[in-house]
């Protein structure tokens, strides 16, 4: 599900644009509309309005806001103009598992994300939500100190994990030296999973492309535009054919026979075809989860425990957990705002390597 385009874009000051529909499908009172002369500089606005999110993002957006307005709906309430008090109850309703359709009590950051849907939804109206305000602030503050729990972390991939589950894969067959360049890609690089399937092989060859890619001598150049803006991700050669991630990529792109657009596509024919269109970012966590449980990763576990550690947040984590580098090149490789970000990707640093009680003397 996306949002329609007329519902993410705000109103501009001195010249209202008409309002979108609620998540029902309730009208929503509209201004003036924009004078047809107009009407080229709107859909633009629109499109740099979506460029600033990401399609998830507004995905989400979209399915919290209707989430929202169908609760209201059922208990005879409106969701314009914005109330605090009936945004408190429905943030309770949440947390007590008594919005229709879900059938247990919603998590504190599920409760957070959409809240913040509920606040990016109602700011696109030019209807701010004071989030502040005490039938809000003090009811989520009793949430967290009634249901937070600690984050649930998923497993990190390690090198000698990696070249597990390298082994799983099929060498000769194209599914499988694709699966092999997603995997080393998004390793190498910390990737997240919707930057690995959005590359293309070159800069602005496709409208939902993400990023590309430029092969040197020593190694892979990714540009990405991420979260915080564009950013360069450097992923040099290893020191084996077998696990450099840069020959992975090569052999695949040979193969598939890819001269132009998305990298990773989807292989059909019985797996003697690439088509044209790129993956879906879900399947790099399918890959991570499947080729970790056959490569019999944490072992230890029972099959369902295994199952629930691994994603593709695995190889950002694996990253993280086992480049023996300053931590700043290792934050600077994924993208991170802070040290402590990157550190919360850490699953087995040393975490007394500075012991502050020896340091004051004790």
């Amino acid at each position: 599900m996306t949002a329609d385009k007329s519902s993410i874009i705000p109103p501009v000051a001195g010249s209202p644009l008409p309002l979108p529909t609620v998540g029902d499908g309730a009208p929503v009172d509209r201004a003036a509309a924009l004078p047809a002369h107009l009407d080229g500089l709107a859909d633009r606005a629109r499109g740099y309005v979506e460029a600033a999110s990401s399609t998830n993002t507004r995905r989400a957006y979209a399915s919290d806001w209707k989430h929202f307005t169908a609760w209201c709906r059922r208990q005879a309430l409106s969701p314009l103009p914005p109330e605090p008090q009936i945004v408190g109850l429905y943030v309770t309703a949440c947390a007590s598992g008594a919005v229709g359709g879900d059938r247990k009590p919603n998590s504190v950051s599920t409760i957070e994300r959409r809240l913040s849907s509920l606040t990016w939804n109602y700011a696109q109206r030019g209807q701010p939500l004071d989030r502040k305000d005490r039938h809000i602030a003090t009811v989520m503050a009793g949430i967290r100190n009634s249901h937070a729990r600690p984050p649930v972390q998923k497993e990190a991939v390690m090198p000698e994990d990696i070249i597990a589950m390298l082994e799983t894969l099929d060498r000769g067959a194209l599914r499988g030296l694709r699966d092999r360049a997603m995997l080393l890609i998004g390793f190498a690089g910390g990737l997240r999973r919707s930057e690995i399937v959005g590359l293309d092989l070159n800069k602005d060859q496709t409208e939902d492309g993400r990023g590309w890619i430029e092969v040197l001598e020593k190694g892979l150049v990714v540009t990405l535009r991420g979260k915080t803006g564009w950013r360069e991700v450097e992923i040099g050669r290893g020191s084996s054919d077998a696990t450099c991630p840069v020959v992975a990529l090569e052999t695949w792109l040979n193969l598939a026979r890819i001269a132009h657009g998305p990298l990773f596509r989807r292989v059909t024919g019985q797996g003697k075809a690439v088509g044209a269109d790129r993956l879906n970012d879900r399947e790099v966590a399918r890959l991570v989860k499947r080729a970790a449980l056959a490569a019999g990763v944490r072992g230890d576990l029972t099959e369902g425990e295994r199952a629930l550690k691994f994603s593709g947040h695995s190889l950002r984590a694996g990253l993280a957990s086992s480049a023996e580098v300053d931590e700043r090149y290792v934050q600077k490789q994924l993208g991170h705002a802070s040290a402590e970000m990157t550190r919360k990707y850490q699953r087995r640093r040393d975490r007394f390597r500075i012991n502050l009680t020896k340091a004051a003397g004790l």
